[in-house]
This record gives structure tokens, C-alpha cells and sequence, in this order.
């Protein structure tokens, strides 16, 4: 495998310049595993497939559908990739490199976890204040449109937003100048992770059954579902960050009343909208 990688690695410095494969070379990789990601999870909720591990019933029209996917062009083409363009100088001063040799598996597990702990701090608090009464209104409230979040769903927000929370994916990646390598290979992980979050889908393999503090898309799943003060659930990846601030307390209440009874999906967001507007008054004092 790693021959594969070096080999193929080799073929791209030796025929593209940095520029090229650092700003194209990353947008390519990420609309590839973003669409190709994303995309089955649309049609498993056209054709009612796998309808068993769904955590709403409720489904998107395929107008909603179709107007996410020409957002999202727009906003990648116009937004995403500008931003990899004129971030290119920053991230080579920061000392992003691309030559050989690669790093060591241990220098990328090691930076990509940082990266982790970086992004998770820092969107739970931007995530949190989009969530006050202005912000929400203007800016996050684009993102939520889709109480029925499914897969694409992840990247459609105000391009402010794109610029506000994606502040928290670069800012690992900026502090210790990675590899190339690295870089697209956290890009990659980010990309699944925020993907499968927002699939509307819980299967008996889904990571959140294996790795702790993993949010997943039923943690997530639940804030999509309910109005702006009454949420929670900010966190991005892990969910120790909502844990330790009591903003994950509606959910946690959601999953013991579930867990204890066995009810059908109408009467699972019953419950949700009840248990969120006991906690309403505490989400708004928090701000």
C-alpha cells in the first residue's frame, strides 16, 4: 500500500506544481469525496432504502434536494475554492510542504488528532454563538432550513458561515504547517466525519456505536430538529465539549425516555419537542 501511495504521490510533484496541486489538487479531492460521500445517502431517502435505520420518517422533497446541490456548487466554486486559492501563501508560510519524503504514519496520526482537538473547541464555541438570536437569524438559519438533514446537507450554509466555522478546520493544519499528505488526508477524514453526522441515518455500524464521545448522526440528527434556543448539541466531531457545558443536557434526556420505552418515530419527535421546551429557558439563559 504504502508503495501505491508513493508511487502515485511521485507521479502528481513530478507533474503538477504545488500551487496546482495544493489549491486545485485539494478542491478536486474534496468535491470527489464530498459528492460521492454524500450523494447515496440523497438517493436512499428518494427510494425509501434502508428506510428501517432512519431517524426521521419525515423525507425531502426533491425540490429541497436539488436546490441544496445548486447552492452547494455555487458556494464551492465561489467560496471554497477562492478561499484555498488566497490561503495557499499563508499555509506556505506556515511551512506547508509537499516534497518528498512522506511523513511517518505516527507524525500524521499525531497531527490529524491535534486537528481534532483544535476543531472541536473551536466550532462548539462559533457554533454556539451562531446560535444566538441575530446570528441564527441572518447567517445559521440557512444551514437549518433542512430539519431532515441528509448528507449533502452538511456543507449548505451562508457563505459567512463557510468562512466563520471553516476557520476551525485550517486552524490545526496552520499552526503546524503539514505535509501535503496530512493535509489531504484530514481533509478527507473531516469531510466522511461531517458527512456521515448529517445522513439522517443510524445503522448498527455506524461509528458512534464503537468510538465514546463520538456524536455521530443521532447526536446531530437531534439539533437539526429543533428550534434555534432549544438545541444543543453544538459540538463538531467528538461531544466531550458539549458534555462538559451541560449543552447536551435535552438530548441525553431524549435518549433515557427512548431507551426506556419502545416508541414509534411520530411519538420520538413528540418527545424531543417536549423535552426541548423544558430545557428551553435554560439554552436562552446561557446567552
Amino acid at each position: 500500500m504504502y508503495s501505491v501511495i508513493l508511487a502515485t504521490y511521485t507521479y502528481l510533484i513530478t507533474h503538477f506544481s504545488d500551487f496546482q496541486l495544493a489549491c486545485i489538487g485539494s478542491f478536486l479531492l474534496h468535491e470527489s469525496v464530498y459528492f460521492l460521500s454524500g450523494l447515496p445517502f440523497l438517493y436512499f431517502e428518494r427510494g425509501g432504502w434502508l428506510a428501517k435505520y432512519k431517524i426521521q420518517k419525515k423525507k425531502n422533497t426533491v425540490e429541497a434536494q436539488e436546490k441544496c446541490i445548486s447552492r452547494l456548487l455555487l458556494y464551492h466554486f465561489f467560496v471554497n475554492l477562492p478561499v484555498m486559492v488566497f490561503s495557499y501563501p499563508v499555509f506556505r508560510l506556515m511551512g506547508l510542504r509537499s516534497s518528498l519524503p512522506l511523513p511517518s504514519w505516527k507524525v500524521v496520526c499525531t497531527q490529524i488528532f491535534f486537528y481534532f482537538i483544535i476543531e472541536d473547541f473551536i466550532f462548539y464555541w462559533g457554533h454556539r454563538v451562531l446560535h444566538t438570536k441575530w446570528l441564527y437569524k441572518h447567517v445559521h438559519s440557512v444551514h437549518h432550513e433542512y430539519a431532515t438533514p441528509f448528507g449533502l446537507n452538511s456543507e449548505y450554509a451562508h457563505p459567512a458561515e463557510i468562512l466563520f466555522l471553516g476557520f476551525a478546520t485550517i486552524a490545526g493544519p496552520a499552526i503546524t504547517g503539514p505535509h501535503l499528505i496530512t493535509l489531504w488526508l484530514w481533509m478527507v477524514v473531516r469531510v466522511l466525519e461531517t458527512v456521515e453526522a448529517h445522513c439522517g441515518y443510524h445503522f448498527p455500524w455506524s461509528i458512534s456505536n464503537f468510538l465514546p464521545l463520538y456524536g455521530g448522526a443521532d447526536f446531530h440528527d437531534y439539533h437539526h430538529r429543533l428550534l434555534y434556543t432549544k438545541s444543543g448539541n453544538y459540538s463538531s466531531t467528538f461531544v466531550y465539549m458539549d458534555w462538559i457545558f451541560g449543552t447536551d443536557k435535552g438530548y441525553r434526556k431524549l435518549k433515557a425516555i427512548t431507551e426506556d420505552d419502545e416508541i414509534d418515530a411520530k411519538q420520538y419527535n413528540s418527545v424531543s419537542t417536549v423535552v426541548a421546551s423544558q430545557d428551553g429557558s435554560e439554552a436562552k439563559a446561557s446567552w
